[in-house]
């Protein structure tokens, strides 16, 4: 799947997170009740290994990679094999990232920026600490590592005023992605019945954000 801008990757998906975000498109790797039995990590590099030419990346996503306590154990055994990395996450791990930074293992992130900070706990339905956010953010913001932030915008919690508040955040931001919520497969079933922002309702967000955030877009 071309997931990983310019390169043709493949996807891991980890089970497990430490947000419980009610619009949530993978409510199978975030509901333990739903949980499956996951496939090893010989059967994932085994495919990686017989792709070798075909497939230039792999993204690791979930779920919230970071929580694994394996995750750069797994990415050097990728990396030995010749796939460059790419890493989705919601920020909340900043010692993880700077690990993974700093060792270089991994060569694209892609944050999930959830909310201003002060929604941050409503909108994710977790107690996390805002500050851990804001120091992903900033970090990754400083690297040399190529990234980008998104928001998913769920009309019922995100706002024209909230989005602003975000962008003066990431102002300075090479790129941050706007994303349509899609009421189609969710965490909490009553956001299934929750209205979404139309196209054009999106693109005006993007236009008033732009005057904040020059690299905002949509996906």
């Amino acid at each position: 799947m071309n997931e990983y801008p310019g390169k043709i990757s493949a996807i891991a998906f980890t089970q497990g997170c430490n947000f419980r975000c009610p619009y949530c498109h993978n409510p199978e790797l975030v509901d333990p009740h739903l949980y499956k039995e996951c496939l090893s990590e010989e059967i994932v590099l085994s495919f990686l290994e017989k792709r070798k030419g075909k497939l230039d990346a792999l993204t690791i996503t979930g779920g919230e990679p970071t929580i694994q306590h394996d995750l750069m154990d797994f990415i050097k055994c990728v990396r030995k094999i010749g796939y460059s990395i790419k890493l989705d996450t919601n920020g909340s791990c900043p010692e993880v990232l700077e690990q993974l930074i700093r060792g270089r293992a991994v060569d694209y992130i892609a944050m999930d920026v959830k909310g201003p900070f002060h929604k941050y706990k409503a909108v994710t339905k977790s107690k996390i600490d805002e500050n851990e956010i804001r120091q992903s953010i900033e970090m990754i913001m400083k690297s040399d590592v190529p990234y980008e932030f998104r928001t998913t915008i769920p009309k019922k919690l995100l706002q024209e005023d909230d989005l602003l508040e975000m962008g003066r955040v990431l102002k300075n931001t090479s790129c941050y992605i706007l994303q349509q919520f899609i009421p189609a497969r969710t965490l909490d079933k009553q956001f299934l019945k929750h209205e979404a922002y139309s196209q054009e309702e999106m693109e005006h967000l993007r236009d008033k954000l732009k005057k904040v955030v020059p690299a905002v877009r949509l996906r």
